[in-house]
């Protein structure tokens, strides 16, 4: 853990490059000043660049996380058999090399010292009766808990079978992890949301022992004491994004649609909350993450409303930072216009490129040779870094103008099996409206 007044060590050994490599700049001056920042540093990798500070924690409401003191970050467990318990997010994610070595991660995960634990048993999810489930739970098929994306091509690109291992990195409702199973196949079910956990244990038990749970990150995908001890999976499912549930429940704090505290946190292991962003973070660091990461036109404009009105009074939930956001810009069509907003809020909250950056970097070594990647994208950014991903590490050759002769690539691991993105049919699109913005991406790892 490093204070504010620490030396900050950056590796700058090229010029950032590519899309995500415009969000380098603008870190630099969120760890300026007197504020008792904490940096999850990455020293010696080149051209990595510093994280988003952790400011003090701001109380949003009195939902699952209340239960914690401020400096936990460590979910008590809940003993089910086949679960492991969530371990703090102690190790660094390294950028990846090649690639990815010249673009900058937005959180990389926090040093030991960060993630003390108080109390480990006081720590609760909202609304969580005796059975474990939540107050407004989902119905048990799930149907209205969340609905799967490409359940059809997930099931034919994964090709999972009686003797297969597959993992589902982002459990959420279940529903993928159905597919895999009522193929007869073994499943581990991995989410940072214990109400996620629990949705899916009860809606999965009847698989008995083929399906298992591990709480946690899916950044931590080596960490799973399956693959530390040498067993490989024969699949790996990443899909991106925030669950059916978690937008529609208010008190989750994901909607501008339902009022709910300002939080935005999938998980307890997150380290701070929507509402610390928006009430703590400078003006020019809001309006550089709102139109880097949410691709917002109107960042300025709308920054400029966040801080004169928290400057009155804080903001404490999601409708007040939503109507604040729709005065300063207006309403101009169908799409509200805090949804870019929003996005970028989360997707920061919850250090969303920077783990799946990390889980990237893992997948060659939690698959068997001849495994498949499946990687379901909701946003340009994490798209283009998946695409960007399997570009280089598919392609056997790599060449720069400035050498005599191309070189055989020592990243090359995966041949793709599908060359371009998958989009949802018309069909899928009026089913599921949420996945008209989905994109599938497949790669199998080499033999």
């Amino acid at each position: 853990m490093l204070s504010s007044s620490s030396t900050l060590a950056l590796a700058a050994n090229r010029p950032m490059a590519g899309g995500l490599g415009v969000l380098a700049g603008w870190l630099r001056a969120a760890f300026a000043g007197g504020r008792n920042n904490f940096l999850a540093g990455h020293k010696g990798t080149p051209g990595t660049e510093p994280l988003v500070p952790l400011t003090t924690m701001v109380r949003a409401a009195t939902g699952w996380w209340s239960a914690l003191p401020s400096g936990s970050f460590l979910a008590r467990h809940k003993r089910a058999p086949g679960t492991e318990p969530l371990v703090p997010l102690t190790t660094m994610v390294r950028a990846a090399t090649g690639w990815w070595s010249a673009r900058p991660s937005l959180a990389f995960l926090a040093e030991p010292s960060l993630a003390t634990v108080t109390d480990r048993h006081s720590f609760r999810v909202f609304g969580r009766s005796a059975d474990g489930m939540t107050a407004d739970a989902a119905s048990d098929d799930g149907s209205d808990y969340h609905l799967p994306v490409f359940p059809t091509g997930v099931s034919e690109w994964m090709d999972a079978g009686p003797d297969s291992f597959i993992i589902d990195a982002t459990l959420g409702g279940g529903g993928h992890s159905e597919i895999f199973l009522s193929r007869g196949a073994r499943v581990l079910g991995i989410d940072r949301d214990p109400d996620a956990l629990a949705h899916a244990r009860k809606r999965l038990a009847r698989y008995g022992e083929r399906f298992e749970t591990w709480e946690g990150n899916f950044a931590r995908l080596l960490e799973i004491p399956a693959i530390q001890g040498g067993e490989r999976a024969d699949g790996l499912l990443l899909d991106l994004g925030v669950s059916s549930h978690q937008l529609d429940c208010a008190s989750r704090g994901f909607s501008f649609q339902r009022e709910g505290p300002l939080d935005m946190r999938m998980g307890p292991s997150c380290r701070h909350s929507a509402a610390d962003i928006v009430n703590t973070w400078p003006a020019a660091d809001l309006t550089r993450l709102l139109f880097e990461v949410g691709e917002e036109p109107q960042a300025r404009r709308i920054v400029a409303a966040i801080v004169a009105r928290r400057t009155l009074r804080a903001f404490t939930t999601t409708t007040e930072l939503a109507e604040c956001i729709e005065k300063s810009v207006g309403r101009h069509s169908r799409i509200h216009p805090a949804t870019r907003s929003f996005q970028a809020i989360r997707m920061t909250v919850n250090e969303e490129l920077a783990s799946l950056s990390a889980a990237l970097e893992a997948a060659a070594g939690v698959l068997k040779p001849g495994g498949r990647l499946l990687v379901i994208t909701f946003h340009s950014l994490e798209d283009r870094l998946v695409k960007h991903f399997l570009r280089h590490h598919s392609a056997p050759f790599i060449d720069d103008p400035g050498w005599p002769e191309r070189r055989i690539n020592p990243d090359c691991q995966f041949r793709l099996l599908a060359r371009k993105a998958i989009s949802p049919s018309a069909e899928e699109t009026t089913r599921n409206p949420r996945s008209r913005s989905a994109k599938l991406r497949v790669a199998q790892l080499l033999e």
